[in-house]
């Protein structure tokens, strides 16, 4: 697999908001309980707080969904921005796990699977998240002990 190399356009992108992008950066639904489940599993697993959270409801996930032409009123996907490039759907899955170090970055052997079909069952979960897991009716509540791993 080839690395891309960095590309910071929302920086040039007035709508979106100044942030620190020196870390990885997840962008969550953050009233799925299937996205948030995933948000406190990378919380518990980065040990080394190697990345930041934002939800897609904050104005800066707002922003960056915006920037990427991403829908903001059916949140099909997360983001995950890594040295300025968006991973999105799987990807963006196998991505946050692979910056997680071992053991989680053995999850990348999924990427044998061909593109093409990763994005389709990433779809279907995607789809059927708020069925199957369920809904919060607001976003994932901060702890104080993580207050300065995400951005809003």
């Amino acid at each position: 697999m080839t690395t891309r190399a960095p590309s910071y356009t929302y920086r040039a992108d007035p709508q979106v908001p100044s942030f620190p992008d020196d870390k990885p950066l997840l962008v969550y639904d953050g009233v799925c309980v299937l996205c948030s489940g995933f948000v406190h599993f990378v919380l518990r697993a980065d040990k080394k707080h190697k990345i930041r959270l934002a939800a897609v409801q904050s104005p800066l996930g707002q922003a960056i969904y915006t920037h990427y032409g991403l829908e903001l009123d059916d949140y099909k996907t997360n983001l995950f921005l890594f040295e300025g490039q968006p991973y999105t759907k799987l990807n963006a899955f196998l991505k946050t796990m692979r910056t997680l170090g071992l053991p989680w970055s053995l999850a990348g052997i999924a990427y044998i699977i061909p593109k093409p079909i990763r994005n389709w069952v990433y779809d279907r979960i995607a789809r059927n998240r708020y069925r199957v897991f369920g809904k919060h009716d607001t976003c994932l509540m901060v702890m104080r002990e993580h207050e300065r791993r995400f951005l809003s």
